[in-house]
């Protein structure tokens, strides 16, 4: 089973998708560098979370 993700996470990466989904791969070091650059996430957890659940967005809609 996997973890689960909290509704801030799953909300900010929808939202960042939508907007920025041409950016964002399926390779989880590319997103934490794009992630970077598009917001200003103060704790290094929440970013790397939703930097591998974007990958994993991008993997399902490619």
């Amino acid at each position: 089973m996997g973890r689960i993700k909290t509704q801030q996470v799953k909300r900010i990466t929808e939202e960042l998708y939508k907007k920025h989904a041409d950016q964002f791969t399926p390779n989880y070091e590319n997103n934490k560098v794009v992630l970077n650059q598009l917001t200003l996430i103060p704790s290094k957890k929440i970013r790397n979370t939703i930097a591998g659940y974007l990958a994993r967005k991008a993997q399902q809609h490619r």
